[in-house]
């Protein structure tokens, strides 16, 4: 069995559990995940079934398209999921886990939408889009 990760928002008011083995986590640079994060949004994708949520009468979701919702911290506005229902994986932002996660960046996504104020400059692969 893997080992259980754990996480939550700045306030702890929302925190989490994963029973799954963390996948590399990616760094969207879209627009959306610049404007609801305040920089690019480092996630992992873990299966749903591998998620417990506790506090969830703290937690919000915005619908942020069609397909896709985000949660965060209704206290304390904490980015934590990026979730599209029709899927059977849930992203979880890697800076709401505990230390240490034991994964390593894996790609960059988006970076066509980057913000102009950085650069990406750790060799890692870097998708236009996804």
């Amino acid at each position: 069995m893997s080992e259980l990760r754990r996480g939550s928002c700045l306030c702890s008011r929302v925190s989490f559990t994963v029973a799954a083995e963390l996948r590399a986590p990616d760094a969207c640079h879209c627009v959306q995940c610049r404007k609801q994060s305040g920089h690019f949004f480092a996630s992992t994708n873990v299966p749903r079934a591998a998620l417990v949520v506790t506090g969830e009468e703290n937690l919000a979701w915005y619908p942020s398209s069609a397909h896709v919702r985000r949660g965060f911290c209704s206290t304390c506005g904490s980015s934590l999921f990026w979730d599209p229902p029709a899927r059977d994986w849930i992203a979880v932002a890697m800076g709401a886990f505990d230390a240490p996660t034991s994964t390593h960046l894996e790609k960059h996504i988006f970076v066509a939408e980057k913000g102009d104020y950085y650069e990406i400059t750790d060799n890692l692969p870097q998708g236009p889009r996804y």
